[in-house]
């Protein structure tokens, strides 16, 4: 008789998570998927009729790991705010069968922090001492776990209009690195080193005019159709990196829209997370802004369910 798949709803997988190294997983698959031994579809987005909402699919393959899966998110707009779910689904490579399924609601803002914070540890300057994180739900929150020992933070700004009304934000770092909190991005990112974009708007959320040589600025996704945290128009003046080269231009916001403008072209890419980890890509030079735009991949929604599964 075949084995039944374990399932595990959010309190399980929340109970699981601190047993596990979500960003080694994550460098492990990126590697794998640089020499190719991972393949990583395009997410694909399908709409419900009747402007219902929408759901992606997000797909990935580890080869070394012989699991293959998808996880589904979908986006139902309410009268209040928009329901964003997300469940994993393992299946084996040796028998075909399913080995997991798992509530990655939380799974999906860990890949996501740490998928960033991969990016900032290989793109930002070795001496960045001031950090802003631009959004300030569980998203910009995770990211500020992930980032707090990425540098010798000497200041730690967090930002979000509505910043004064939480109550339990973290005020100083382990480390004693003070944490200051801000309702405008523009004074946030005034002289910081790392900008951090953590929202879900759908609209640019920092002027990016001006920022000087060497400054990293990064932007996760959101299901909002062609969202984007700094306006496309400026894509040109920045080095240019993603999580996966493959399949970001098509699926990115500001790429989308700054290609259809004639702005910029994907052949401009500098690197993305596999070719950087496995040193095939040129770092930034230091002469120019840095950008990193994640789009939130299959191959990471299967190697954090990985990780889950290992850890169960």
């Amino acid at each position: 008789m075949s084995q039944q798949p374990k399932i595990l709803g959010e309190a399980e997988v929340n109970s699981i998570l601190d047993k596990v190294d979500v960003r080694g997983a994550l460098e492990r698959a990126f590697k794998s998927l640089g020499k190719g031994h991972a393949t990583q579809p395009p997410q694909t987005l399908s709409l419900f009729p009747n402007d219902a909402g929408d759901f992606i699919t997000y797909l990935g393959v580890l080869t070394e790991e012989r699991v293959f899966g998808a996880k589904l998110s979908p986006y139902i707009p309410g009268t209040d705010h928009a329901l964003v779910t997300a469940w994993t689904l393992l299946m084996s490579m040796d028998t075909g069968t399913p080995v997991l399924l798992c509530d990655s609601k939380r799974l999906t803002t860990e890949r996501t922090a740490a998928a960033t914070i991969i990016a900032a540890d290989l793109l930002a300057r070795p001496d960045a001492s001031i950090l802003t994180i631009v959004g300030t739900g569980p998203v910009g929150l995770a990211h500020l776990r992930y980032a707090a020992t990425l540098r010798n933070w000497k200041e730690v700004r967090l930002c979000s209009p509505l910043i004064r009304e939480q109550q339990d934000l973290p005020r100083t770092l382990a480390s004693g690195c003070p944490i200051l909190l801000h309702t405008d991005s523009a004074e946030a990112a005034d002289g910081a080193d790392v900008v951090m974009l953590c929202t879900s708007s759908g609209k640019p959320v920092l002027d990016v005019a001006n920022l000087a040589p060497g400054v990293l600025v990064t932007s996760i996704s959101t299901n909002v159709p062609n969202a984007h945290e700094i306006d496309p128009a400026y894509l040109p003046g920045f080095d240019v990196y993603c999580d996966y080269r493959a399949t970001t231009p098509a699926a990115a916001g500001e790429m989308k829209l700054a290609t259809a403008a004639g702005h910029w072209t994907p052949d401009r890419l500098i690197g993305d997370l596999p070719e950087l980890l496995i040193g095939k890509a040129a770092k930034p030079t230091g002469d120019r802004p840095v950008f990193f735009r994640s789009i939130g991949l299959g191959l990471e929604d299967v190697a954090a369910a990985v990780a889950i599964l290992n850890a169960v």
